[in-house]
C-alpha cells in the first residue's frame, strides 16, 4: 500500500512541510494500529502563494529590503545554482501580514520584491520563478520595475509617486538607468488566480478591499492600473494579468522591451507546477490513498488551489482533505476531516493524519 500526503500550507500556524510530517505521523500511529503495512510519502504543496518558493531545493537567501509600504524589513529567496533559478514569493517582501498594522492600497508597492530580484541576478540567476500570492499591494510591478531601474513618469518627465493611484497619470516608463541584465531574465510567474488586470473581475475590483482599499480606492487603483496597461501596450483582458496587484502587467511590459515579444514571460498556474517539480505527479500514479489538506475548505478551494487541482490529478484514488474548518461540502471521491481543538497544531495535524487512515480501513 503507497499513501501520499500533499498538503498546503495552514496560513500562519504550520507551513506546508510541517503540516506534512505532522500528518505522517498519524498516519503511520494508525497504521500500526491496524497492522497495515504502507509506504507513506510528503510531498509539501503550494500554489504559487506565501511559502512557495521554500518548496524547491536550493540556497536560502536572506536580506534586507523594504516591505509594501516602504519600512525596512528581511525577506529570504531559493537560489538553485544548479539550474539558476531563483524562486522568490511576493508575498516575502511585499506580503499582507508583514503591512496588516498599517495598510496602504494607494501607495503600497512591490519596490521589496523588486530588490529580491536584483540580488538574484547578481548570483548568476538567469531565471526568476515569481511566486505571485499574498500582496499587499495594485501597483502593476511598478515597484518592482523601479528596483530594476524603470521609473513611471508623468508626461513632465516627473517620476511618480509610489502605489497604484498615481499611475493614472502615467505617461511613459524612463529606463534610462534600466537594469539590462535583470530586465533580460526568463521570467515564471505562478499564480492560483485567472483574473484580468482591469474591470469588474480586474485586480482592484476582487483583490482590493482584501488589501484594505475602500470602493472609493478600488475605483482610483482600477484607473490607475488601466492607465498603465494603455502606458504600456499589454492587453489588461489576459487571464492572470490581475494576480497581485497585476505585477505581470509590468514584468510582461520589462520582457518585452528587452527581446521585442512577451515570450520570455510565462503565467502559469502554481499548484500544478510545483506538482510537477515535486515529483507528486507521479507518485499519484498508483497511490491507494491521498492527503491533501489547508487551512479552511471553501468553495474558492476548488477554483486554483492546491486541494482542487490535486483533486483533478487523483483520478480514482480516494482523497481525504484535511481542513481548520470547512464551509463546503466535500467533493464526490473525497472526504473532509476538521482538525480538533487541542492546545497544539501538533496534536491537530497528527490526530487528523490518525483519522485520515482510521476512517478509511478501520473496522
Amino acid at each position: 500500500m503507497r499513501i501520499v500526503i500533499a498538503p498546503d500550507s495552514f496560513k500562519s500556524t504550520a507551513s506546508s512541510s510541517t503540516a506534512g510530517e505532522y500528518l505522517r505521523e498519524g498516519a503511520r500511529q494508525a497504521l500500526a494500529e491496524l497492522g497495515i503495512e504502507a509506504e507513506v510519502e510528503v510531498f509539501p504543496m503550494a500554489d504559487g502563494g506565501e511559502g512557495t518558493s521554500e518548496i524547491f531545493g536550493g540556497q536560502r537567501i536572506t536580506l534586507p529590503t523594504t516591505d509594501a509600504v516602504g519600512r525596512l524589513t528581511e525577506a529570504t529567496y531559493t537560489y538553485d545554482p544548479a539550474t539558476t533559478t531563483a524562486y522568490i514569493d511576493v508575498a516575502a517582501a511585499s506580503g499582507l501580514p508583514q503591512v496588516a498594522d498599517a495598510l496602504a492600497p494607494l501607495t503600497a508597492d512591490t519596490y521589496g520584491t523588486g530588490v529580491l530580484i536584483a540580488d538574484a541576478q547578481t548570483r548568476g540567476a538567469t531565471r526568476i520563478v515569481l511566486c505571485l500570492g499574498g500582496s499587499a499591494t495594485t501597483d502593476g510591478g511598478t515597484g518592482i520595475l523601479v528596483a530594476l531601474g524603470a521609473h513611471a513618469v508623468d508626461k513632465a518627465g516627473l517620476p511618480l509617486r509610489p502605489g497604484g493611484a498615481a499611475l493614472a497619470s502615467i505617461d511613459t516608463i524612463d529606463t534610462a538607468q534600466l537594469n539590462i541584465p535583470a530586465a533580460a531574465l526568463e521570467w515564471v510567474l505562478l499564480t492560483d488566480v485567472t483574473n484580468p488586470a482591469t474591470g469588474e473581475n480586474g485586480s482592484a475590483a476582487v483583490f482590493g478591499p482584501q488589501k484594505g482599499a475602500t470602493p472609493e480606492q478600488v475605483e482610483a487603483l482600477d484607473r490607475g492600473i488601466a492607465a498603465l496597461c494603455e502606458a504600456l501596450g499589454v492587453d489588461p483582458t489576459t487571464p492572470g494579468m490581475g494576480a497581485a496587484g497585476a505585477i505581470p502587467v509590468g514584468i510582461t511590459w520589462l520582457s518585452t522591451v528587452l527581446h521585442g515579444t512577451p515570450e520570455h514571460v510565462h503565467i502559469l498556474p502554481g499548484a500544478p507546477v510545483v506538482a510537477d517539480s515535486t515529483g507528486l505527479t507521479e507518485a499519484l500514479e498508483g497511490a491507494d490513498l491521498l492527503i491533501t489538506g489547508e487551512g479552511a475548505f471553501d468553495s474558492q478551494s476548488l477554483q486554483g488551489k492546491v486541494v482542487g487541482t490535486l483533486l483533478g490529478m487523483a483520478g480514482q484514488t480516494p482523497v481525504t482533505i484535511v481542513a481548520g474548518r470547512s464551509d463546503s461540502p466535500a467533493p464526490e471521491g473525497a472526504e473532509v476531516l476538521v482538525l480538533k481543538e487541542s492546545t497544539s497544531v501538533r496534536e491537530q495535524l497528527v490526530d487528523a493524519g490518525r483519522r485520515a487512515i482510521l476512517h478509511r480501513y478501520g473496522s
